[in-house]
């Protein structure tokens, strides 16, 4: 379970490593600036809601990937 921002981060990067190779730099930018952008925010519901939906990202990238390979 992801319980803190950083933890979200590194989660994230990780799931990145399950990507193709030549893909896998511009999801690690893109999680990067995500965090950047996000790291001043401090209302917990609002912490909440960035961390649900980069779970909910992160799972459809991965799944779009999957799916490309069974191809």
């Amino acid at each position: 379970m992801i319980k803190s921002p950083a933890s979200l981060y590194k989660h994230l990067l990780r799931c990145v490593q399950r990507l193709p190779p030549e893909t896998q730099d511009h999801y690690k930018h893109h999680v990067r600036q995500g965090f950047k952008s996000h790291s001043d925010e401090d209302d917990p519901e609002r912490i909440k809601q960035i961390t649900e939906r980069a779970m909910q990202d992160a799972e459809w990238v991965i799944l779009k990937y999957s799916e490309k390979e069974k191809k």
